[in-house]
This record gives structure tokens, sequence and C-alpha cells, in this order.
């Protein structure tokens, strides 16, 4: 009897952790790369390394160019569901924002908490913070959601959301980044488009 709780107890886990924050319905599937091969348009990369081999991206800094790996998307999504899976193997910043012409919005998950922060002023203005327990070397589920003047993130079954007027900016892109080293897998990228 309590192996068919347990279990049932797991699927409920598994099933919240892709469930909607702030959409009503799933939207559809813009992109959901195969992580096998390079990238190409509507991709970008501005900064850093990021190669694809076997499902796994794996993303490097170059320390040179003194600015923290990016991979864009340059699709303007008004309503946004990205999700992914992130392992790092030192302590370091993730992050998943959106853009305009100029940052928009913007999850930063560092090894002690998760924000979610607007950028119409210099530094990013933090909207909201939630302790995180740090992890090394462990996959980590991410599900970062935006519409209209809301933001939401989902890290290890944590749920952080926020509301700004500047987030509703239409927006030209999405991005991820991370300093130092990452491994991404499991991205898609879902969304109404602008």
């Amino acid at each position: 009897m309590w192996h068919a709780t347990l279990l049932t107890s797991a699927l409920l886990l598994v099933g919240c952790a892709s469930s909607p924050l702030l959409v009503e319905a799933e939207p559809p599937v813009i992109v959901a790369p195969d992580l096998s091969s390079a990238f190409a348009e509507p991709w970008k990369i501005p900064h850093g390394e990021w190669k694809p081999d076997g499902g796994v991206l794996r993303m490097t800094e170059i320390p040179a160019r003194k600015h923290v790996p990016v991979l864009q998307h340059w699709v303007g999504l008004k309503t946004a569901v990205i999700e992914l899976e992130y392992r790092q193997d030192v302590p370091a910043t993730f992050f998943i924002g959106c853009d305009a012409e100029k940052h928009v919005g913007r999850v930063v998950i560092t090894p002690k908490e998760v924000t979610i922060a607007e950028d119409s002023v210099k530094p990013s203005h933090i909207l909201a913070r939630l302790a995180l327990e740090p992890v090394k070397g462990q996959w980590r589920h991410v599900r970062v959601e935006w519409t209209g003047d809301r933001m939401a993130v989902r890290i290890d079954g944590q749920v952080l959301s926020a509301q700004h007027p500047f987030l509703a900016t239409p927006k030209t892109r999405s991005w991820i980044a991370g300093a130092k080293s990452a491994e991404v897998r499991n991205l898609v990228i879902k969304g109404v488009p602008q």
C-alpha cells in the first residue's frame, strides 16, 4: 500500500515540475533543439562558446572577452515558456532572460538564491527573491514564464513570481547565459509571438 502512495506522490511531483505558472494553457512549441549540431538562425552566440554534443549543450566562458557566455533566440515572444535542465560543476550564476532593444527582464540563479529582475534601470531592479539550497554537479530543472507584465520561475520545485510594468515591454529575443561553465539539456521554448 505505501508503495502505491509513494508512486502517486512521485508522479504528482513530476507533473508539477512542468505545469504552468502564469499561462492558462501551454503555448505551442517554438523550438526544441536536439543539441546535437551547431546553431543556425534565429539563434545567435554573441559571447562565449556553446557547443552541442549528443543532446547536451556545453557552455564555456572566454575570460579575455570579459562577458558571460550568452545564447540568444531571436524570436520575440509576448508570452513565453522556457524550460531546460542545467548543471554546473563550480558555484556560478545562471541566467534566463528576455530583451527588446535592450534587456527587459531576467531570472538570475546563484548558488544561494533565485531572483527576478527588471532592467529599466542599471543595475537591474530585483523584484523578488527566494533562497535556494546550493547544489553542485546536479541537473536542475528550471521553468521560466513571462506574459504581460509578469514573470515567474520554478526551480527545485519552488516558485517565484513578480510583476512590473517594464516587463510588458514588447520582446525581440530570449536568452540564456551563465558564468564560468555549464551544461544544458532538454531545452524547449514555447510561446506566442509578438
